[in-house]
């Protein structure tokens, strides 16, 4: 059992490590190519669209035919999608490029599927969800580090690179990485991407936590995409200090969801009391982020990151362990869904209040994490009195 975790851990570390390394050289890359700050945030607006319509599918289909083949398909097309990128003589292959990708997004979703089926009990299922996000966040910070350095090169090389790494971890999963999901679905799997979507709007016992979850990627999402920005125009932060303070941050939430949350969230708490106790906590954090202050910004860093890295996993394992035990893998899919949509709507927003005051963005954020706050509440009552 353990074995089997620490394959499919680094199968995601590496993975994500290769999406990790093109973020610092993504715009100077696209940008060599004329393209405008316009057709850039589209570029990552395309990948999110198309994680959106894949991810719920993926998940279903792993149900269908197991974790192991939807997985390598996943990272195959990870490869092939750097590839195209990377040998990319124009504007409109830098998009297909990054829709292949997108349309088989499925890495985290089904990496998360087969932790799932290795959990035991509830407590380990949370926290096998917590490792696994670690392990994200892990990759996602050493990823940058080497881009930063492979780019020296050329813009090119490094996504060159990405696809070299996602073609050497495909090889490797296939000969190592073992099939988890024993108990098939015998559900009819539908090709139409949008059905599990339309399932999951009808499903009246996990529809408050898709609800929840959306506010609080929301949320999430207004509070990355202007971060910079509001260090640098508020508090006069240079990239440096803020790449220091994001970097805090990485480890912050890695640190809680590889050690603290087993060892002392879920030893000490419900599921539903950190559901609500880290949705107040998140909230708070926002309204101190945005009091202009580096003292309280410097504050609210640990209060944001504990509180988002305990719902990320907390959210996704209840409602996994409220689901058909044949739809685990579409249910994940789906949360990865609502989050990628997100992204795609949530930063325009977050500039249109960025722009009408600075704090905006994160008063915002608190009120939504407040109202999925008060969703989750209701919910509980209504079931309490059943």
């Amino acid at each position: 059992m353990q074995k089997q975790k620490l394959i499919i851990l680094f199968t995601v570390f590496v993975d994500v490590i290769g999406y990790g390394i093109v973020i610092p050289i993504l715009p100077y890359y696209v940008g060599s190519f004329g393209a405008s700050a316009f057709t850039i945030t589209l570029l990552f607006a395309s990948f999110a669209f198309f994680a959106f319509i894949s991810s719920p599918f993926l998940g279903a289909l792993s149900d269908k035919i197991g974790r192991r083949p939807v997985l390598l398909i996943s990272i195959l097309s990870t490869a092939i999608g750097w590839f195209v990128f990377a040998s990319a003589q124009s504007v409109w292959l830098l998009f297909l490029g990054r829709i292949i990708d997108g349309a088989a997004a499925g890495n985290f979703t089904i990496a998360q599927s087969y932790l799932v089926d290795l959990s035991k009990d509830e407590h380990e299922r949370t926290a096998n969800l917590g490792v696994i996000t670690a392990v994200f966040g892990a990759g996602f910070t050493v990823g940058p580090v080497l881009g930063g350095a492979l780019s020296t090169v050329s813009h090119s090389f490094p996504f060159w690179f990405a696809g070299l790494l996602a073609l050497v971890n495909t090889i490797a999963a296939f000969f190592y990485l073992p099939e988890t999901h024993h108990q098939r679905s015998t559900l009819p799997l539908s090709f139409n991407p949008l059905l599990p979507l339309a399932r999951a709007a009808y499903d009246i016992t996990l529809r408050p936590l898709y609800i929840s979850w959306t506010l609080l990627a929301t949320a999430l999402v207004f509070s990355q995409t202007i971060f910079a920005l509001y260090a640098e125009r508020a508090l006069g932060f240079d990239s440096f200090a803020t790449g220091t303070f994001f970097t805090g941050a990485g480890i912050v939430m890695a640190l809680n969801q590889a050690v603290f949350l087993k060892a002392f969230w879920l030893k000490r708490f419900k599921e539903t009391q950190l559901e609500f106790g880290m949705l107040v906590l998140l909230a708070a954090g926002f309204l101190v982020m945005g009091v202009r202050n580096v003292w309280f910004f410097a504050a609210s860093i640990p209060m944001m990151m504990v509180a988002q890295s305990t719902l990320r996993v907390v959210i996704i394992s209840r409602a996994v362990g409220l689901a058909d035990p044949q739809m685990k893998g579409e249910v994940i899919g789906i949360f990865t869904s609502i989050f990628a949509a997100m992204m795609v709507v949530g930063p325009p927003l977050a500039g249109i209040f960025f722009e009408w005051d600075l704090s905006l963005p994160f008063f915002a954020a608190a009120a939504l994490c407040l109202v999925a706050l008060w969703i989750l509440y209701a919910r509980g009552r209504k079931l309490a009195l059943e």
